[in-house]
């Protein structure tokens, strides 16, 4: 049972209407967690303009949704598992490419050090070594793409704990997460 009221976009009114109006233009539907962010509409405000950005990254949607699939692993996100696992699916990412990236693994070492390097901002709250950032320098990413793997992080992390807190019902194919060690 959700801990936070999921609103129903229907019979929502003001700036949180405006808002799950928009999104029901663009996706079809409105997911469950942002019925539930709409109760304050800063937050899902906040968490629109912050993915819609993201979403210019030059890190690739397919990147963007393996890093995704890590930390709400990492983070014990029912809810962002399943919406990331799925999503990724949709977006043509492999069964063996998702269950990799929620180990924080990939075939690809180019990706897989974006993973590692997601792995260990989490496991230092940001605190990374300077070998670790030079890990993924040397694996051919940029300074923005090093910025824009730590807002990666952060933007999922900020989604996984609201889920956690809200424990948003889950409104997609549901799997439970991977065990962080």
């Amino acid at each position: 049972m959700a801990r936070l009221k999921a609103l129903n976009p229907e019979e929502t009114t003001g700036k949180s209407k405006e808002l799950f109006d928009t999104i029901k233009g663009k996706m079809g539907m409105v997911p469950n967690v942002m019925k539930t962010m709409g109760n304050s509409p800063a937050v899902l405000g906040a968490y629109l303009g912050f993915s819609s950005a993201m979403g210019t990254s030059t890190l690739g949607s397919k990147l963007g949704e393996m890093l995704s699939l890590a930390v709400a692993n990492h983070n014990g996100c029912d809810y962002c598992n399943s919406a990331h696992t799925f999503i990724g699916g949709k977006m043509g990412i492999s069964p063996d490419a998702i269950e990799a990236a929620r180990h924080g693994q990939s075939e690809d070492p180019k990706m897989a050090a974006a993973l590692i390097f997601a792995g260990a901002i989490l496991d230092s709250k940001g605190k990374v070594s300077n070998d670790e950032i030079e890990a993924v320098r040397t694996a051919g990413f940029t300074e923005g793409e090093i910025a824009e793997i730590v807002a990666s992080v952060a933007l999922s992390v900020f989604t996984n704990y609201f889920n956690n807190v809200a424990d948003t019902e889950i409104d997609f194919p549901k799997l439970a997460p991977i065990a962080h060690h």
